[in-house]
């Protein structure tokens, strides 16, 4: 039984970290309403927030949206 206990733990802290990860660094969530109400407006086409792209190179990306 120690396997399976450290499997279902690995595969439970593996999500909380990835949960913690999303709540952090997300730019769909905001924490502080106060001085960045909007954080996504503030990306640049550069920045990178998926957890892993396919053939994507985000610092050759151009700026295709206006400023709000």
């Amino acid at each position: 039984l120690i396997p399976l206990f450290l499997i279902i733990g690995s595969g439970g802290v593996g999500a909380g970290l990835y949960l913690m990860r999303l709540a952090m660094f997300n730019p769909d969530v905001s924490w502080d309403k106060k001085n960045n109400p909007e954080p996504w407006n503030k990306l640049s086409p550069s920045d990178q927030y998926k957890f892993y792209s396919v053939n994507v190179d985000y610092s050759k990306l151009k700026k295709d949206r206006p400023d709000f």
